[in-house]
């Protein structure tokens, strides 16, 4: 493994480094935790932090150091680890997954090897190595193809080799660290971090850092007593998964989830640069100049340069030398003492967005153990109800109102509730900031049930408007659901109905308590023994829309007789309908006629046939003249007809072209 000095150190031969033990971790909800180190390190000593591979990234990230009593830091170095691919890559050989011994020995040609099949040594330097495939009559064999000392050129089968050695010590010593490096790369072994500094006296070195950590997890216990206010306690539950034993640290956890992330910081990268050459010198090529038109005045001097240098005053990154790596010191913990059996062993503060609980003495948890610590005990304001929340079961739940009084913010967790002495369910609860609510459900009350009936729904029409021949009505619909509760214990309740909250529908007839950004609660007294009906209406506002000329003017008048019409609106619509209602009889006027047609046509054809039966027949010519006479009446009949129907299909277009204009100027 190689070491990558990350800093310029210069020092002579180092002491064994010193260790600095844990003095202080903040655990967060989001998968990180902050530790802090601290120790007395002689005159010229180093330190040494140890680290896990995947916590690296994390180190590298957030690592301060502070050295107290006015010493320096000299600088920090570090196990590197530089990408197996390109670590590899620097071998003059490579050896690839399930690669046959000839294959990889065909990669050292020019090497010299000493091969032994039994007593006998073969030495020589590798010509080639190959893979012969087997077939029927022989086995799938390697051979390896040497130049001996003699000149000799000898095939070697690898499998009867029971050694082989590099007689090269630097070959032999390649393909250790090859062999090392790929080893490595599978290890979870430590990672060391030196901080280094030649400062001549004893000094205190503070490192802080953040790395992943096991998530610390709250539960609570909500005991109501038979007066007075009930008593939440509330319990961290601390895992230290790491590999030392916290030993009298002081311990804070913090509620809430800052943005944290992860940077490829550990792995070496490596930039790939591009090419780039001067271009080939050309021969100069003979230049022809063309002739002057005329004399021209001569170029004034070209402007000077300058004014574009570094300014003579820059700023200096210091040296590493020169670097001093602080933290803040930690705040004084605050103790608080609870008024109970219980110390409330915790004291608390807001971080900005985020909520710390400081355990107020020092904390031992072993390594890969756990702990289960109380950071609350104090009186809360809590009311015992009803809630009514699942619409698909037929009883409420037993719940609790909490109001947060504590002055601290209540980070989400499980809780349980204990009720006269006894175990009354279990809760779940998110975040609850300082002065803030919250209803808590913990169990099934059997002594109350409650269904459900949809009334019926109405719709009234608000407003009419219309413009360019559309109308449109805004209409209400309102709907009802009507709650029947049946009280069934001998004691009043107070029930917190949830009632689905619709996008589109506002309350009518009752006031919510709360809203929720998914439904209504109403707070509803319960005598005991009782039935009670509780009724919510809703409305819903909607426009809708409708083409003039598709309606027909029995329609129109429904619109008319509306009470929210306006008599401008009603005026305009009446001569629509009016309209409507000519068009519609000179319509069947034309259709009547159309059907005398028809008829009259028919009959006709009729005749016709007839006429022509008859002509052969000299006995039937009178009857032949008299359906001639008939059919000359049809065409009279039907000629006056179809004069008819000119006259009414051009009353009728008329019609339509004032229809049209009626509809294109409504407007109310």
């Amino acid at each position: 493994m190689k070491r990558v000095v990350l800093c310029l150190v210069a020092s002579a031969a180092l002491a064994q480094p010193a260790e600095l033990p844990v003095t202080q971790v903040t655990l967060y909800k989001h998968g990180v935790g902050f530790f802090e180190r601290m120790g007395t390190l002689g005159p010229g000593e180093a330190a040494r932090l140890d680290f896990t591979a995947a916590e690296m990234n994390d180190v590298l990230k957030s690592l301060t150091i502070e050295e107290r009593g006015g010493g320096k830091i000299t600088g920090l170095r570090y196990d590197s680890m530089d990408p197996l691919s390109h670590t590899l890559s620097e071998f003059p050989f490579q050896i690839g997954k399930a690669e046959p011994l000839s294959g990889m020995l065909d990669q050292l040609k020019g090497a010299r090897l000493e091969l032994k099949f039994g007593s006998d040594t073969v030495t020589g330097i590798v010509v080639n190595g190959r893979l012969i495939a087997g077939s029927d009559k022989q086995v799938e064999r390697e051979q390896l193809t040497l130049l001996l000392d003699s000149g000799e050129l000898r095939n070697v089968d690898l499998s009867a080799a029971s050694s082989i050695h590099f007689s090269d010590a630097k070959l032999q010593q390649q393909f250790r660290e090859y062999l090392a490096a790929v080893a490595a790369a599978r290890s979870k072994e430590k990672r060391s971090v030196y901080i280094d500094s030649t400062d001549g006296k004893e000094r205190q070195v503070v490192a802080s850092y953040m790395v992943p950590a096991a998530v610390w997890k709250s539960s609570y216990r909500l005991i109501f007593g038979a007066k007075g206010e009930p008593i939440l306690e509330g319990w961290a539950i601390v895992d230290n998964t790491t590999s030392e034993d916290w030993t009298k640290v002081q311990l804070s956890l913090v509620s809430g989830r800052p943005i944290s992330f992860v940077s490829q910081l550990y792995a070496p990268k490596y930039v790939a640069r591009p090419e780039a050459e001067l271009a080939d010198d050309n021969a100069a090529r003979p230049v022809v100049h063309a002739a002057a038109f005329a004399t021209t005045g001569a170029a004034g001097p070209g402007g000077g340069g300058g004014g574009n240098g570094l300014p003579a005053s820059r700023g200096r990154l210091p040296a590493a030398a020169n670097m001093v790596f602080a933290s803040p010191a930690p705040p004084e913990p605050k103790a608080e003492m609870a008024p109970s059996t219980i110390v409330a062993s915790a004291s608390t503060g807001e971080l900005g967005e985020l909520f710390e609980y400081r355990m107020a003495q020092p904390v031992t948890i072993r390594k890969n153990e756990s702990a289960l610590l109380p950071f609350l005990q104090q009186a809360l304001t809590a009311r015992k109800l009803l809630i009514y929340s699942d619409h698909s079961s037929t009883h409420p739940t037993n719940a609790a109102e909490l109001t947060n009084n504590t002055g601290k913010t209540l980070d989400g967790g499980p809780i349980t509730v204990y009720d006269a002495g006894a175990y009354g369910g279990e809760a779940l609860v998110e975040t609850v900031k300082a002065g803030d609510k919250r209803l808590i459900s913990y169990a099934v009350d059997l002594g109350t049930r409650i269904t459900e009936a949809f009334g019926s729904q109405s719709t009234v029409v608000r407003e009419l408007h219309a413009t360019r021949g559309i109308v449109t009505t805004k209409v209400a619909a309102e709907e009802t659901r009507t709650y029947t509760i049946q009280n069934v214990d001998q004691k009043a309740k107070t029930l917190i109905l949830e009632h689905p909250l619709r996008p589109g529908y506002t309350l009518l007839n009752q006031k919510s308590t709360e809203k929720t950004p998914n439904a209504y609660r109403f707070e509803i007294p319960l005598t005991a023994a009782s039935t009670k009906e509780y009724a919510v209406s809703e409305e819903r506002v909607y426009d809708q829309s409708y083409a003039v000329t598709d309606m027909t003017p029995d329609r129109i008048v429904v619109f008319i007789q509306n009470r929210v019409l306006s008599d401008a609106g009603r005026r305009q619509l009446q001569r629509i309908a009016d309209q409507k209602s000519q068009i519609a009889e000179t319509q069947r006027a034309l259709t009547d006629e159309q059907n005398q047609v028809r008829d009259l046509t028919s009959d006709e054809d009729r005749i016709r046939r007839n006429i022509q039966s008859l002509n052969s027949v000299s006995s039937q010519q009178q009857q032949v003249q008299t359906y001639a006479r008939q059919l000359d009446q049809h065409e009279q009949q039907l000629a006056a007809l179809r004069d008819h129907q000119a006259e009414l299909q051009k009353k009728k277009s008329a019609q339509d072209a004032d229809l049209s204009k009626l509809i294109e100027a409504l407007s109310f």
